[in-house]
Formats: structure tokens, sequence, C-alpha cells
């Protein structure tokens, strides 16, 4: 039965979160330096951060779009998890040995090292314009499912997302990836919460019994894990193969994964961490796609379809929007109040730490790779931490104004190009990282800025190509080949003389 959901019940969950997540950031605050925000002190339980990283991994925009998919995409989400394993074991295996051999706070510390300043400024502004864009899109698409919640016209948009940004600001600002860590906690498991309770609500409205509902999502097309077709994006062995390449970038040469994991005590405890979130994390997306399955079902056995629920239907083909819109409407109008409100709840959870953790990245990328605060002794401390905040607040501003920008244009099509380019722009870390690790050779350092701009200028000229001649879409392997002409261009202009 559609009911309408409460202003009062979101104000006061949206209240009570908050107050929780500011309790929990002054405890892990109090006597917080920089290095409490850069690196936690060294002193950050591996569990901990294995648990809480899950929560990371899976945005806002996950939490909404993944289980809203199966209606089109069926299972063939599994593939990219599997490879998800394989780049988190590369991970544990080399490129966290030659974060904790170095000892660097910036992880693009390396490419300095490897390569000289110019690379190593290179990647780390690569790194910002990644991080800035995608994170950017993420708390926009949160922001904009908690307006749609409010009575319309009631609250402007630009005053949901100037709060939704002061908020994240206040409780990040101080304890940084200390404080973090700990409230990726609460976002892991308020999100799993809700899955769980709207998965046991359909089963009950369902009148089903756990054995009924794993028998009804396998006698589905839903159910189905493997595309064959190779000229699909989603084509199995694509999904798995960019599984691997999109962790081994967008967690091991990411900044803001990698501080969490340069927080623990010693290698061995940032590697069981590492193996941890790779085990817990498919069992986590099967969650998700289970719930996406059995949304599916209610939706076609008890509400009429999509058109039911005021969601049309498209030659039986649903669009992005229209799937994004599905566990939203679900949660919130059909199955009680309770589950409506803990969806509320995940929601929040899911975005506040995802985008308290961006901010923190950028401000760590910034003040060491921009600013050299690891190298600065001409600076006293209490100067570097009003710099660090000065900076914090700054990117804060920057998403809040791009978060108004995306409202502005309001543009499915622009907000996937948004997506695409920090896909893109990825491409060059891969490249960079992999040279230096996999090769002896030195590379004419100047050279850097132009490669990192050319290599996915001819990664989207082969993408075009490949469709046009041959109707044969790269989909996420885009990453690969990015990565691949970033490799042939260090190749190209590397020195004689080895390193």
């Amino acid at each position: 039965m559609e009911h309408t959901f409460p202003l009062s019940w979101l104000l006061t969950a949206f209240a009570v979160y908050t107050a929780l997540l500011f309790f929990v950031s002054w405890l892990t605050s109090r006597k917080a330096d920089s290095n409490s925000y850069f690196l936690g002190n060294k002193k950050s339980p591996w569990p901990i951060v294995a648990y809480g990283m899950i929560g990371t991994s899976i945005s806002g925009v996950t939490f909404i779009s993944v289980p809203g998919n199966v209606m089109n995409e069926n299972f063939f989400y599994m593939p990219l998890v599997l490879g998800f394993v394989i780049g988190y074991i590369v991970i544990a295996k080399v490129l966290l040995p030659l974060y904790y051999r170095m000892n660097v706070t910036s992880i693009y510390t390396y490419l300095e090292k490897r390569f000289g300043f110019t690379t190593y400024r290179t990647g780390a502004g690569v790194f910002m314009v990644s991080r800035v864009l995608g994170a950017a899109v993420r708390i926009f698409m949160v922001v904009l499912v908690l307006h749609t919640f409010l009575p319309a016209g009631s609250v402007p948009f630009w005053i949901v997302a100037g709060v939704f940004m002061l908020l994240i600001f206040l409780y990040t600002f101080k304890g940084g990836v200390k404080t973090i860590i700990w409230t990726d906690v609460l976002q892991t498991t308020f999100m799993l919460i809700a899955v769980i309770l709207t998965v046991i609500s359909i089963v009950r409205a369902m009148d089903w019994n756990l054995q009924d509902m794993t028998r009804a999502v396998a006698g589905t097309d839903y159910s189905s894990w493997f595309n064959w077709d190779w000229s699909a994006s989603n084509n199995a062995v694509k999904q798995f193969i960019s599984g691997i390449f999109i962790t081994i970038v967008m967690t091991g040469l990411d900044q803001e994964m990698m501080q969490k994991n340069l927080s623990c005590k010693n290698i061995k405890s940032a590697q069981k961490n590492i193996y941890s979130t790779s085990i817990i994390l498919v069992v986590v997306n099967l969650l998700f796609l289970t719930l996406g399955a059995v949304m599916a079902i209610y939706v076609n056995q008890r509400l009429g379809g999509m058109q039911g629920i005021g969601l049309a239907d498209v030659a039986g083909v649903f669009s992005k929007a229209q799937t994004d819109k599905l566990f939203p409407v679900i949660a919130s109008q059909y199955l009680g109040r309770g589950v409506g409100l803990f969806f509320i709840i995940g929601l929040i959870s899911a975005s506040y730490p995802s985008a308290g953790g961006a901010l923190t990245s950028l401000t760590t990328s910034f003040c060491i790779d921009f600013l050299g605060f690891d190298k600065r002794e001409d600076m006293t401390q209490a100067v570097k931490d009003r710099i660090r905040k000065l900076i914090h607040a700054a990117f804060a501003v920057l998403f809040f104004l791009i978060i108004l920008v995306l409202y502005v244009v309001n543009n499915q099509a622009i907000i996937n190009l948004v997506y695409l380019l920090a896909a893109y722009t990825y491409g060059p870390l891969l490249g960079f990282f992999f040279f230096g690790i996999f090769t002896k050779y030195r590379v004419r350092d100047r050279i850097a800025p132009y490669i990192a701009l050319v290599s996915p200028l001819l990664c989207y000229l082969t993408d075009l190509a490949f469709k046009t001649w041959f109707d044969f879409g790269l989909g996420f392997t885009i990453l690969i080949v990015n990565g691949l002409l970033t490799f042939f261009g260090m190749w190209l202009f590397r020195e004689k003389q080895a390193a």
C-alpha cells in the first residue's frame, strides 16, 4: 500500500544521525594534530578499517543504483566484483609494500622519487581532478534524493546542499582520517541495515520464507551472472578484467582509500585489512543485487510493474533515471515507515563519510603534494594547521558550487559525462605507477603533463573508432586502454639511462 513519508521523520532521522556523527567526531578528534588528520597516528585497528572501507567503496550512488539496475542488467555486475578481489590482491602484494617501504603520507610522493617533480605534481593533479568530479556528482545525487523527500517548494535546493556540505566540513575539519575511519563504521552498519530490512519487508509482503525467496530469484533471468555478448559493455570477461584495474586505480592509486590503509600500525595489518575488505565486498554486493532482484519481482507481481509506481516502461527497458528511483520509491512509499526511515538513514550514512573522505584526501594531497607540508621547516605547526583548515573549507565550497551547477543543468547526459571524464583521468595514474614499478627506466620529467593530456584524448578516439567500425564498446576497459597508452607514452620518452 502506498503511503506518504512524514517530513518530521526525515528531519528527525537527519538530526539524530548527524548528532551521532558529531559525537564520534568529537571523540576521535580530541588532542588531534596533523598526524591524526593525515594518518590517524598510525594506530587504526585493521578490522575497523576493513569493515568501514565497505561503506566507502559503496557510495550513496551505488546504494541507489546497483539494486535498481538489476531490472536491466540482471547480476551482470558480479564479474566486475569478482575482478575487485584480484585487484585487492595486487594492492596488498605490490602497492602496499611500496608505500610502507617509502613511509609516504601522500602516495603520489612515489612519483617524485621515481621520475621527478613534474610527474609527481601531474599525478597529484590527476587525482584531484578525478576526486573532485567524482565526489561532487555522488554528493549531488544524494542531496537531490534528500531534497525530493521534502514538500515541493518548501526548501530551496541550494539550502539543502549548503547545510549538507557545512555539516560534512564541520565534522571532518579537525579529526581528518582518524574521524573518517570510525564514521565509516556507522556508514557501513546503517547502510547494511537498510538493505536487509528492505529485503525482509519484501519477503514478508510476498509471503515468502528464505527458501521461497531464493527459489523465486533463481527462477528468473535476474539471477544470471554472465553476459557473453562480446559487443556488450557488460560482457563478463570485460567486466572481470575491468574490475581488477578499477580496484587497482580507484583504491590502490587513490589517496582517499590508501590514506586509511596507511593509518594502520604496520604493513601486515594493512594487508589483513585489504584481504578482508575484498571478501566482504563480494558478499555485500551480492546482497545489493539480491535486493534488486527481490524488488523487481515485487514490483512486477504486486504493484503492476514500473507503470504501477509511476515509472514508465518503455518497451521493457528502463532508463537509468527510472531505475535509480526504484529503491527510494519502494522503501519510502510501499514497505512501511520503518523501512523508509532506515532507507533515509542508510542514504545519509552512505554519503556523509564518502564526502568527508573526499574532503580529507583532497586536503591532504594539496597540503603535501602542492604546499610541501612534509618538507616545509619554515612553518610552525600552528601555521600549517591554520592553512590546512582553510584549504579544507575551500574544497567544501568548491563541492557546493559544483553541486549547484549540476542542479541548474539537471541533465543526466551531463552528469554521465562528468563521471566519464573522472574515469578518463584515472588512466594516466595507472600508466605512471605501472611504468615506475615494472620498468627500470627514467622518463623526461617535463613531458608527463603532455602524456596525461594526450593519452585520454587518444583513448576517446579509440573508443569512438571501435564503436563506429566494429560496433564494439570498450565499456570499463577504457581505463585499461588509457593506462596502456600512458605507459606507451612513458616508454617513447624514456631516457636511455635506467633508474
